[in-house]
């Protein structure tokens, strides 16, 4: 959901001409995106937790000398989709995981923004609907 979103049902929520069963309405949905956040959530962290595991073996494979240490992380990666092709160029996957990594590490430098109600950025825009 969008600053925006955020914002339209905020100014929808305190409207004086708003009823109570509109607010039961606009809860409801509120609580059905957070159970799907919820969800998606919960399976981004197994995704993780898998291919955390993956490398982790990968790494014990190679420091007991087995012959193909790469089998786990492989395994993994080609259960998703994203073992490179033959002809993808090696450079750019390179390239790509360089990019990421700056952008992690600049990430965990900046210190989290809180914001309070002086501070907070005012979005306006297109957005979810709200009834009427």
């Amino acid at each position: 959901m969008t600053r925006s979103e955020f914002d339209d049902i905020r100014a929808y929520i305190t409207a004086e001409t708003t009823s109570a069963s509109d607010l039961l309405e606009v809860a409801r949905t509120l609580l059905d995106d957070l159970e799907e956040v919820r969800m998606r959530e919960a399976t981004l962290r197994a995704y993780y937790l898998r291919l955390l595991t993956a490398a982790r073996a990968t790494v014990a494979a190679r420091g007991t000398g087995d012959p193909e240490p790469l089998t786990f992380l492989e395994a993994e990666l080609a259960k998703r989709g994203q073992l490179p092709e033959a002809g993808e160029q090696a450079h750019r996957i390179l390239s790509d995981a360089r990019t990421a990594a700056e952008f992690v590490a600049r990430l965990e430098k900046q210190p989290m923004r809180i914001l309070t109600p002086r501070n907070r950025p005012r979005c306006y825009g297109a957005g979810r609907t709200l009834p009427r």
